[in-house]
């Protein structure tokens, strides 16, 4: 199975791009959603997240928490931000790699990783290939400005606290230029899809390669433990 990861900068368009590959009915793990998941109340990331952080972070009644509340706390504090990591990574990552196990068992060709630090967490290394969706800088300012309702100088904040676009461009495999219009921009990222996926005897053979070494290891172990009296 072939892992293409997919990430890019706040507001490039990388969600478009996912919801395009999810229209090829690729499979497509979402680091975004799991990060939600793993902080609903009685998850062990949320008693984490409490237990450090207090319960100002909680809406009211339903004891939720307030993520735009809780971003506010850590954004400009680095060491909150590695703690609110440390009570959630671990989590959202066994979800992950448990998604990337089944949907190899079930014979998908490709799988797309959608996480937006994927270069910073180190997933690109379990990545066959990668995507970058890019735009310009002015662009991407502009986007954030009016999709969060954030000034120019809280949008460049946010953006200055990523990786550069240039290096993460440096280390794509493809880089996706997001300056075009939406329908242009899905296009091409379906085209890679197609273009990157595997054919199905490779991924019948990636399939059983498992397999059929385990049943050797079986067969070489029993010959080793009830040799043959003849």
């Amino acid at each position: 199975m072939l892992i293409v990861g997919l990430t890019g900068g706040i507001a490039t368009g990388k969600s478009t791009a996912s919801k395009a590959l999810q229209s090829l009915e690729i499979p497509v793990i979402d680091a975004d959603v799991i990060a939600r998941e793993v902080l609903e109340p009685g998850e062990v990331s949320y008693k984490l997240v409490v237990k450090h952080f207090g319960t100002d972070i909680l809406q009211q009644p339903n004891g939720a928490i307030d993520r735009a509340k809780l971003g506010e706390v850590i954004f400009n504090d680095t060491k909150k931000r590695q703690l609110l990591n440390s009570c959630t990574h671990p989590y959202i990552r066994r979800r992950m790699y448990w998604l990337l196990f089944r949907y190899y068992i079930t014979g998908h060709a490709v799988c797309i990783m959608d996480v937006p630090l994927l270069f910073e967490s180190g997933l690109d290394r379990f990545c066959g290939k990668v995507i970058v969706v890019s735009c310009e800088p002015e662009t991407q300012v502009s986007r954030l400005m009016q999709r969060n309702g954030l000034s120019r100088e809280e949008a460049e904040a946010r953006i200055g606290a990523q990786m550069p676009m240039a290096e993460k461009e440096r280390r794509a495999t493809c880089v996706v230029d997001n300056n075009r219009s939406v329908e242009e921009m899905q296009r091409e990222v379906c085209r890679i899809a197609r273009e990157w996926k595997p054919a199905p005897w490779r991924v019948a053979g990636a399939l059983l390669a498992p397999v059929i070494g385990l049943g050797a290891l079986c067969a070489w172990a029993a010959s080793k433990l009830w040799p043959s009296s003849i």
